[in-house]
């Protein structure tokens, strides 16, 4: 299967992701911050990224754009369960922006392990159809 590289600050959510995926026969390795998960992608062999948007330090949009920037091909997921509006008030879509700045899916938090296995399978999909079209 695939190496995935999960990115998030809270440990319980970077060990459940774990769990989840190595269970469906995927490698997996974590970091805690963006630039952390940077230098992960540097060493190579990653497959696949899944980063939280909201981080202390360098937050998962940053991380999605240096990401994109430097492994243009790397598919990336983002997930979130953050919502900045209060009552009455519209927050932003900050998963939708992430989409739209090259992440090939999102998962809102707080997700089932089916939802981020068909998300993790989706995105593998589909880089390797753009693989074999390029």
């Amino acid at each position: 299967m695939a190496s995935v590289l999960v990115v998030d600050d809270d440990p319980a959510v970077r060990t459940t992701v774990k769990l989840v995926l190595e269970r469906s026969g995927h490698r997996v390795s974590l970091a805690a911050e963006g630039r952390a998960a940077l230098a992960a992608l540097a060493a190579g062999g990653i497959d696949l990224l899944v980063v939280d948007l909201f981080m202390p330090g360098m937050d998962g949009l940053e991380t999605l754009r240096e990401a994109r920037k430097h492994h243009p091909d790397l598919p990336v997921i983002v997930m979130s369960g953050t919502s900045l509006g209060g009552p009455g008030k519209q927050a932003p879509d900050f998963l939708a922006m992430a989409v739209k700045l090259g992440a090939v899916r999102s998962v809102q938090k707080p997700f089932k392990p089916r939802d981020i296995i068909e998300a993790v399978q989706g995105s593998l999909g589909n880089s390797a159809a753009a693989r074999e079209a390029g």
